[in-house]
């Protein structure tokens, strides 16, 4: 049965398999042998191989060991975890934090913990794989909206019967687009009709807003939005996730998230570099204009020599190219060129939107993106693309 599945896999293209690195994150890596840039990466602010970082995940590892050992709730919690959540607390603005071992994990275990039976969660069409496994953990109804459709997702409220308990989930910035939801449009809904707003701003945490603090800052958001969740594994350089929201809502999760109460909690190492790192994201902001402006140039580029791209606004720039082995065989012309940028196909994406998600770091060079332009030109020149 499996190796059928697998040759069925293979004659649509849509095989995987790991590509290991030789070294470190980016922006230059060893691959098969090779020094190659790395435009694949989330670490946008280039942390994760930061002195500070990497010192104060020794120094935890050290004094309190590689891992943690239990649950949080059994004899897991221990003082990395704690000043984790404090820091990530002032940082989000909310009165507590909560963390998880890794996205995944916070939203299968914070969803269905906030709504159950009877309830009604209405989850935009291209969220995180997590989140709608997370949805349909839950004991509450689900419907999907078209995304960012606000008019066919107030149709929805509308049509519900009055004063039931609603959970609106949505990424932040969503992560095979590159596109913001539209937070104050939602925002807006929730409250018109009494739903409740849950954002998974993975993508967005440390990169958008004035300070870095995500999607609800970019917009201004911060104290609208009861359920704020992200990771700890994009900009800050590190592993886990968090939700952040009330003393209420923390406790509660703490409770009742079964993700939380039965998984071994974060590596200590794992924790103080996060910490580490947020410290750095609120005393460097010159990281985040590296970040826009390696941003702009290579957008800028892209759009110039004629690619595909969607309307992103992020670090994050799609280069649709539709079918999958056509997508597989730009990939393969850019790695011959010296760029990892891998093919992304079904069913991360949707059929017939196989595509190159290149993700742009604060920690590349001028000449380093004008030397992936170049690559990216006679690749696409290449695979007809262009």
């Amino acid at each position: 049965m499996f190796k059928q599945q697998l040759d069925e896999f293979a004659a649509k293209h849509l095989t995987r398999r790991l590509t290991p690195l030789q070294s470190g994150v980016g922006p230059v890596v060893e691959m098969a042998g090779r020094q190659i840039l790395l435009f694949a990466s989330n670490d946008y602010l280039g942390l994760a191989m930061h002195p500070e970082v990497i010192r104060a995940s020794v120094e935890a590892t050290q004094r309190f060991g590689a891992g943690a050992g239990a649950a949080r709730l059994v004899s897991g919690s221990l003082p990395s975890h704690q000043e984790l959540e404090s820091a990530l607390a002032q940082f989000k603005g909310t009165e507590a934090a909560l963390t998880f071992s890794s996205g995944y994990l916070a939203n299968i275990g914070a969803i269905p913990a906030l709504i159950g039976r009877n309830g009604l969660i209405l989850a935009d069409r291209l969220c995180h794989a997590s989140l709608l496994d997370g949805c349909r953990l839950s004991a509450a109804d689900f419907r999907i909206y078209r995304h960012n459709d606000t008019e066919q997702l107030q149709s929805l409220l509308a049509a519900r019967r009055q004063a039931r308990r609603t959970l609106i989930v949505t990424d932040g910035l969503f992560s095979m687009d590159g596109d913001l939801a539209p937070l104050p449009e939602l925002s807006r809904l929730a409250q018109t009709y009494g739903a409740d707003l849950y954002v998974d701003d993975a993508h967005g945490t440390g990169v958008m807003g004035a300070h870095g603090r995500g999607t609800a800052e970019h917009f201004g958001l911060e104290a609208s939005i009861p359920f704020q969740m992200g990771t700890l594994s994009k900009a800050f350089g590190s592993s886990g996730a968090y939700l952040a929201g009330s003393s209420a809502v923390i406790q509660y999760l703490m409770n009742t998230s079964r993700s939380f109460i039965f998984t071994t909690a974060p590596a200590p190492g794992s924790a103080a570099a996060a910490t580490a790192a947020l410290r750095i994201v609120q005393r460097e902001p010159e990281r985040r204009a590296r970040l826009w402006a390696n941003r702009a140039q290579l957008f800028r580029g892209l759009t110039k020599l004629g690619f595909t791209l969607p309307p992103s606004v992020s670090p994050i720039i799609p280069i649709l190219i539709g079918n999958a082995d056509r997508a597989l065989s730009f990939a393969e012309h850019l790695f011959a060129e010296g760029i990892y940028a891998p093919a992304i196909r079904p069913p991360t994406v949707p059929d017939a939107t196989s595509r190159i998600r290149v993700t742009v770091t604060s920690e590349h060079s001028p000449s380093q993106i004008d030397q992936a332009l170049a690559s990216f030109q006679r690749a696409g020149q290449a695979s007809k693309l262009i």
